[in-house]
């Protein structure tokens, strides 16, 4: 029997225990990020919660991982960019 990619998590949301449904890349990433924000991953998925339209929570928070990554590459190569260009100059 294949085991499920998508492993439920018990979080506290606004003072309530809530579950939410992630792939385990997705729970890395989140905890990564709140690392990085130095929250918890509770705090960031209320964070999410909040700034959410109409995403059910768990792709808002897929949506979420994906841009912070996005962002983050683009910001590294437009800083390896600018120092391949100071080094060549």
């Amino acid at each position: 029997m294949m085991k499920s990619p998508v492993i439920k998590r018990s979080i506290i949301r606004d003072g309530h225990k809530s579950s939410v449904s992630l792939e385990d890349q997705f729970w890395d990433g989140l905890q990564e990020i709140a690392g990085r924000e130095n929250m918890t991953v509770s705090a960031l998925i209320g964070k999410i919660d909040q700034g959410r339209n109409s995403h059910n929570l768990s792709s808002a928070i897929r949506v979420y991982v994906l841009d912070d990554f996005r962002a983050r590459t683009v910001q590294k190569q437009f800083i390896d960019d600018r120092s391949h260009s100071v080094i060549s100059a």
